[in-house]
């Protein structure tokens, strides 16, 4: 075993920060995607 290994805490190994953004822009997307399925799902009959 390597006894050099660094040992971060969770603050410290993303920098500060905790921004939750990423379920909003998956959800806005998913959203977005049905929205235009949708929309072409109509447009094409």
């Amino acid at each position: 075993m390597d006894d050099n290994q660094t040992h971060l805490s969770a603050t410290e190994a993303r920098g500060g920060q905790k921004a939750n953004t990423v379920r909003y822009v998956l959800g806005i997307s998913l959203v977005a995607i049905i929205i235009i399925f949708a929309a072409l799902l109509l447009i094409n009959r």
